[in-house]
């Protein structure tokens, strides 16, 4: 969906679509002996992070995937002790860029699109992912939820990121590894892309928006972006 606009603004979703969670993995294992465990984290993450909207309330999504990992260890019997908390907080700042990124973004730059990040994620003082990857030069701007209090697929957030670069959500193509995400982009305005990582897929549901471009990583996403709006 472009609304009849050309997108000029690529805003990127940030864990998953940019940078490998699948690094969080070992910490699952070793407190509940399953890596799959991760996904269930990840899943309550976000629907907890959904549900405090809704709610009219706010905490940053750090304290919420804190809370959601002491709550699973409730639910499975698991003691979740500070070390653990330290060790979650410690690997989300050092998740690793996935490896077709780097040089897709360069290639997308290149292309003379504009290239911004959207995350759920609130500003930590002790150091950005993206900063950590290098990845952050490759941005024009960088926005979080958190000055909003707002966390995404509400279409405020990706409203305000227009508003902040001055264009029409029209001019903006959300690109991110989740439907959720993609689906509120599209419910702004705004175009979209899915990048259908292991263990995500569209949601099929007529009356849904359905993401203009699906692939599965985001070289082949942006071969697509480049072949109809360059």
């Amino acid at each position: 969906m472009s609304y009849g606009q050309t997108p000029i603004v690529l805003v990127f979703d940030v864990n998953e679509t940019l940078l490998d969670i699948d690094s969080l993995e070992p910490l699952f294992s070793r407190l509940f002996g399953d890596r799959h465990m991760l996904r269930e984290w990840f899943a309550q993450l976000v629907l907890y992070s959904q549900a405090v909207t809704l709610a009219g309330l706010y905490a940053t999504y750090t304290q919420i995937g804190v809370g959601v990992l002491c709550m699973l260890g409730e639910i499975h019997n698991v003691a979740i002790g500070g070390s653990d908390v330290e060790e979650l907080q410690s690997r989300i700042r050092d998740l690793p860029a996935h490896s077709e990124v780097p040089v897709t973004l360069q290639r997308l730059r290149k292309a003379d699109f504009r290239l911004v990040t959207l995350t759920n994620s609130a500003p930590d003082p002790q150091g950005n992912p993206l900063e950590r990857t290098g990845l952050n030069r490759y941005f024009e701007r960088m926005f979080s939820i958190h000055n909003l209090r707002k966390f995404k697929p509400a279409p405020e957030t990706y409203r305000s990121v227009a508003d902040s670069l001055e264009v029409e959500p029209a001019a903006m193509c959300m690109i991110a590894a989740h439907t959720w995400d993609t689906l509120g982009a599209q419910a702004a305005g705004c175009s979209a892309a899915l990048v259908t990582r292991p263990g995500n897929a569209a949601l099929p549901v007529e009356g849904i928006p359905q993401p203009g471009i699906v692939a599965s990583d985001l070289a082949l996403v942006a071969d697509e972006i480049i072949k109809r709006w360059r």
